[in-house]
């Protein structure tokens, strides 16, 4: 086999966003990260302020309103148009450059730790927290979950040679790094040789100045660029990018759901694939948390153990949904197709080779989700920003809040979108599904179980939107 430059050579990747004007020179800029960091720093900070020393009603405090009702859905929308642009202007992570002075002996994460298994139980808990404490309508509980965020992050960044908070830890962003699997943009290399040649890998390791000083760290999470098959572990920040001496990362964009559809794109580790599937039934336990049934179930449950225990109770509810249920139903449906299959191959294999067909719908039913708070929610900012700048003593928008500003659509409106959503989404998962079924030479009958399955999911999507919903961040009901 030839190694040559010519046998090596790929041509520049098409649509790459680096090269695009004024937007390109931007994101390549050193200090273009920090412009986005320094931007939502101010927000963490208004976050952290008004939610310890505002009022403590959700609708009238910045806390929650802008957490809870503004970020979500703009999150959602940047992973869905864009990618993962939250972790690329993570405020959380500016104090990277100081920890790295201050590390201790560049440890590495322990080996042991080196998956998404942390990180799962972590979202586990992030989420039951959320239920139990009700923490959307705490601008209190809100404001000091920011500030564990900034704590933790600096505090593993001294210890720790590469960024375990975003890569094994943080709720954020695992939560994004899923969603990002559906996104349209992915970082790669202009040219393999130009890598193969590269003796600093700067991209990796940084760029230093000849007195050793930082120059540019290098990627946070160890991607190395040309071996990047998946927006997974990827946070976006482009340090890559600006580390490189030979302008050789690009940023393009990929065919629709492409990583999904590629074999190469995740590795078959039980951990990634349980992620994912964590991710898809805390959609719906999620939503299922702020209807009606949540109540009979506990009270059930209640009676059952002889416990009004509120902890224990939601811990097994949760636990069953988004544990134990995609445990035992993901197992058996993936037994289920080997065997009609006939196929000899490990479980753990016919378990994660079929996994990315979820992230489509399981994406969609989180927008839809989101989207419902977004769009029932989005204007109750201004109010909630008037108030606090009447109490500052400024008048710029008026002297009377009106707290009647909340939803930017009307109600009849959104069942029949979110139906769309979640449509659309089981659309994008059957196409997966049919991908890997014809590369796999699958054949229709072992692909039924698989297509059960999301059926099932879309329909219990379906229903649960169409149940009455706790308005989070404003004083209404749906």
């Amino acid at each position: 086999m030839t190694t040559s430059k010519e046998a090596l050579y790929q041509p520049p990747p098409r649509s790459d966003v680096l090269n695009w004007p004024g937007i390109g020179r931007f994101l390549r800029w050193r200090h273009g990260r920090l412009v986005g960091q320094l931007l939502l720093l101010l927000v963490a900070i208004l976050i952290i302020y008004d939610g310890l020393t505002g009022p403590q009603l959700a609708q009238e405090n910045l806390a929650t309103n802008i957490v809870w009702l503004q970020y979500r859905g703009f999150v959602m929308l940047a992973l869905l148009f864009a990618g993962n642009l939250f972790c690329m202007n993570c405020p959380f992570t500016i104090p990277r450059s100081l920890a790295r002075r201050w590390s201790i002996g560049g440890r590495r994460w322990p080996r042991a730790l080196r998956n998404k298994w942390l990180a799962l139980v972590v979202l586990f808990f992030y989420f039951f927290l959320y239920e139990w404490l009700d923490i959307w309508a705490s601008p209190w509980l809100t404001a000091w979950i920011v500030i564990a965020y900034f704590l933790s992050a600096l505090i593993l960044e001294m210890f720790f040679s590469e960024s375990p908070f975003c890569k094994y830890i943080c709720p954020l962003g695992t939560f994004n790094f899923v969603g990002s699997t559906i996104s349209p943009l992915q970082i790669t290399v202009v040219n393999q040789n130009v890598c193969r040649d590269c003796e600093g890998h700067e991209c990796v390791n940084g760029a230093r100045t000849a007195d050793g000083n930082w120059q540019m760290l290098g990627c946070g999470t160890e991607l190395y660029p040309p071996q990047v098959r998946s927006n997974m572990d990827c946070v976006l920040c482009l340090d890559c990018a600006r580390a490189c001496p030979y302008d050789n990362v690009a940023l393009p964009v990929r065919p629709p759901l492409g990583e999904l559809r590629r074999p190469d794109a995740w590795p078959h580790r039980w951990d990634l694939s349980f992620l994912v599937w964590f991710f898809t039934f805390s959609a719906l336990s999620n939503a299922f948390g702020m209807t009606p049934p949540v109540y009979s179930t506990a009270a059930w449950l209640a009676g059952l153990l002889n416990t009004s225990n509120e902890v224990l109770l939601l811990l097994i509810i949760f636990g069953v949904l988004n544990i134990l249920l995609p445990l035992i139903l993901g197992l058996f449906v993936a037994w289920l197709s080997r065997a009609i299959a006939g196929s000899a191959e490990p479980l753990r294999v016919s378990f994660s080779k079929f996994t990315p067909i979820l992230a489509p719908l399981a994406f969609a039913t989180w927008f839809a989700h989101y989207s419902f708070h977004f769009l029932t929610g989005a204007l109750a900012i201004i109010p909630a920003m008037q108030s606090f700048l009447i109490d500052h003593g400024i008048m710029i928008l008026g002297e009377t809040p009106n707290w009647q500003l909340s939803a930017i659509l009307p109600f009849p409106w959104l069942l029949p979108l979110e139906v769309f959503f979640i449509v659309v989404g089981f659309a994008g998962s059957y196409w997966v599904l049919g991908d890997i079924a014809n590369r796999e030479k699958t054949s229709f009958a072992a692909q039924l179980p698989w297509l059960l399955l999301l059926l099932g999911i879309a329909i219990t999507a379906i229903y649960l939107f169409t149940l009455p919903m706790e308005m989070r961040g404003t004083s209404l009901m749906s």
